[in-house]
């Protein structure tokens, strides 16, 4: 339109009407130019204060933006966040806008609240850049990209027993055997110590004889068990978060009562990766067995029976907590099983078909509500 009035300004020798259009043409060249240099120079970096948290807890973000260069830009900055991570302030994706002149820097923070349990992505930043009067824009569509893992949420639980066995001796009780299943670890060769304690690999590693470091029999050693596949069937979202949040609780508990936890599920984990944790005892058991949590998935993922017994193939002394949505025949098989390796077994669902604690003829377990642990407050993280 600006050209087609330049020609009827030409045509006509209106001499002010052309430097008028002369003059918007230039603008509009220059504007385009400057847009176009506007993302040259421009430099960027978003961080994150957490990665792991529980629900209710805060995650602060901080971007920073510098324009190094003498030509100043306008800026606009888009960071879209799940759902489930929502602003303090409100919900909806993160915006900001300013201008930036030369070799001016800015920065931007925001928080947010977690959601429910599960693993949400913040990110991709998006960038539109231009001329300071933001005529006109170019986008940057960056690569960067956060996880925010939210742990299921941590509840009281009531007191109770765990149905606790040890080969070696009395349970609960100080005995000098140890456990050659469960190694902590190395150390230097102490003389006079088996020689099928001698770790070979260690040794040749460091260059002298190092021996294994083995689990004290007395921990007790315990294996969630979760079946997801139970809930999926039945559509029970809102009852897998729940159990979720007992199973993680607990986890939390045995930990910090010094005893051995392991965990397998047969729900698909978001991001791929095996729903199991070997039972042990050291410093990143317990985030391993949260993580898997986290990233668990109402979606079915191979036999869960089977999963068990390939987990207690060459393992003993372990006692067994089932979590499952009913009583199904994938409880009943597993309580076949447990009772012909003489496993100790503890069973919580959701819908119990038999009074709470209920012992069945010849099975060596007892069948509990959700209501029956959960105590229902919940802890402070």
């Amino acid at each position: 339109m600006v050209g087609a009035l330049l020609f009827v300004a030409l045509l006509n020798g209106q001499r002010d009407l052309t430097i008028l259009t002369l003059l918007v043409l230039g603008v509009i060249s220059g504007a385009r130019l400057w847009t176009r240099m506007s993302l040259w120079g421009l430099r960027y970096d978003l961080a994150v204060d957490k990665h792991r948290v529980f629900p209710d807890e805060r995650v602060t973000l901080q971007l920073s933006a510098e324009n190094a260069k003498l030509l100043p830009i306008w800026l606009e900055i888009k960071l879209p966040i799940d759902n489930l991570l929502q602003r303090s302030s409100g919900k909806g994706g993160l915006t900001k806008e300013t201008g930036l002149l030369w070799y001016q820097s800015a920065r931007f923070q925001w928080e947010l609240i977690a959601g429910r349990r599960g693993v949400y992505q913040i990110g991709p930043l998006a960038i539109l850049a231009g001329d300071l009067f933001s005529f006109f824009s170019r986008l940057k569509q960056t690569d960067e990209r956060h996880s925010i893992m939210v742990y299921p949420r941590l509840v009281s639980l009531k007191s109770f027993d765990l149905p606790g066995r040890d080969f070696f001796g009395v349970p609960r009780s100080k005995s000098p055997v140890q456990d050659p299943v469960y190694i902590l670890g190395t150390r230097d060769y102490q003389h006079g110590q088996p020689a099928k304690y001698i770790h070979w690999k260690a040794s040749a590693r460091h260059n002298r004889l190092q021996e294994k470091i083995f689990e004290s029999t007395v921990q007790e050693k315990v294996l969630l068990v979760v079946d997801a596949d139970s809930f999926a069937r039945n559509q029970a979202e809102e009852d897998l978060e729940r159990m979720l949040e007992v199973v993680a609780s607990l986890a939390v508990r045995l930990d910090h009562q010094g005893h051995s936890v392991g965990l397998v599920a047969n729900g698909a984990i978001k991001g791929g990766g095996r729903a199991s944790v070997p039972v042990a005892r050291n410093d990143r058991q317990l985030s391993a067995i949260l993580e898997i949590l986290a990233r668990l998935e109402m979606k079915p993922a191979g036999d869960l029976n089977d999963l068990v017994r390939r987990r207690l193939a060459d393992a003993w002394g372990i006692s067994c907590v089932y979590f499952s949505h009913e009583e199904d025949e994938t409880v009943f098989s597993a309580e076949e099983y447990f009772r012909q390796r003489k496993t100790p077994a503890l069973f919580f669902v959701c819908r119990s078909h038999s009074p709470a604690g209920e012992n069945r003829p010849g099975i060596q377990r007892r069948v509990y509500c959700l209501d029956d642990i959960r105590a229902g407050a919940t802890e402070s993280q």
